[in-house]
């Protein structure tokens, strides 16, 4: 393994279940659509399995540890996890770790557990009015995510709002920034739709157009510098998409760089226990208790180094060093090539 470098960032797909059937869901393991591209469920790794996986994460070179689904609040022994990540190794060391849940499950008892393990609570807020169309939950609700947020700041956690855009709440963004930070929550995390996973199915219904993405975050970028408080767009965005003067924006944090597989970035490690270069990704690079982690070395490396091919309609431009030119597992799981251009840029 001496080879590869990790980032030092895991996220822990600790569960496929999941209690919202979202039309977004970018997970590999929804789509139906693309049999080539057909991510099957396998045994999912046991709470103690994960534990052992730890070690390994933390043996070479993993610092922190976020954990996510699925829906994480659903696996089986994650209280017994969290503790064992907090008591008995040295990641998360004055960082916390952060959850990534859609809030269905959430509870005053689940609250207290993520205080007493030092967490960090993403939540996911897919808009207002639009949110039983985008979640498909006639349990959940955004006023119960909204009362989740608020809960969470009353038993002092730090919390995110976790939105993603898409055609059909974009005419709530304001709205839906504003009610989040008006609950409690710290900060926002924005991702525009991408084709994949479940998404597949809806690219021409969810997608947004260029404008819409530049707006996206002219409107972002109001409503924190508003509330003053920060936030971040969560996929990397072609550069010629960022409005002048917003990729160092004052509140929102917009990158044209995939973090995935690299040095200060992250990967995954998927139920199964397979190792991805992340989570947006349908190509299982690796197992974690192999001895050889990634066995797929050159896929690896072509998201380590960024040594993808310049999609054609970019070549020449004057930015390419500087603009991974969208995100390429899209444009893979789109057209076939991670060559190819980002889904938004055709």
């Amino acid at each position: 393994m001496s080879d590869i470098a990790f980032p030092k960032i895991a996220i822990l797909e600790v569960t496929y279940d999941c209690n919202h059937e979202c039309k977004f869901c970018s997970c590999p393991w929804e789509n139906s659509e693309n049999p080539h591209l057909y991510f099957e469920k396998r045994r999912e790794l046991t709470v103690d399995e994960w534990i052992r996986a730890l070690h390994i994460l933390e043996n070479i070179g993993v610092e922190r540890i976020g954990i996510s689904g699925g829906e994480p609040l659903l696996k089986p022994g994650l209280e017994k996890l969290l503790r064992y990540i907090r008591d008995n190794t040295g990641l998360n060391k004055g960082k916390k770790i952060t959850i990534i849940s859609n809030g269905l499950a959430m509870s005053e008892s689940w609250l207290s557990v993520f205080k007493d393990a030092e967490a960090h609570i993403s939540m996911s807020l897919p808009g207002l009015s639009t949110f039983a169309y985008h979640t498909g939950s006639e349990k959940n609700t955004a006023a119960k995510v909204l009362y989740w947020l608020k809960r969470a700041k009353e038993y002092g956690l730090s919390t995110t709002a976790n939105i993603t855009v898409t055609k059909q709440n974009f005419h709530e963004l304001y709205e839906t920034i504003a009610n989040a930070l008006i609950a409690g929550a710290d900060s926002i995390l924005l991702n525009r739709f991408l084709f994949g996973g479940r998404g597949v199915a809806y690219k021409d219904e969810l997608s947004l157009t260029q404008g819409q993405i530049r707006e996206m975050i002219d409107i972002a970028e109001t409503v924190l510098q508003t509330a003053g408080r920060y936030g971040s767009v969560g996929t990397e965005v072609p550069l010629c998409l960022i409005p002048e003067g917003k990729q160092e924006g004052r509140h929102l944090r917009v990158g044209s760089l995939c973090a995935a597989a690299k040095k200060n970035g992250f990967f995954v490690v998927d139920p199964s226990g397979h190792v991805r270069a992340c989570n947006h990704s349908p190509k299982r690079l690796g197992y974690i208790f192999d001895d050889d982690i990634v066995s797929d070395k050159d896929y690896w490396r072509t998201f380590a180094n960024g040594t993808y091919q310049t999609p054609e309609r970019c070549v020449g431009c004057e930015n390419v060093s500087r603009c991974d030119c969208g995100c390429r597992e899209a444009a893979n799981i789109c057209y076939g090539s991670l060559s190819a251009p980002d889904p938004c840029m055709n």
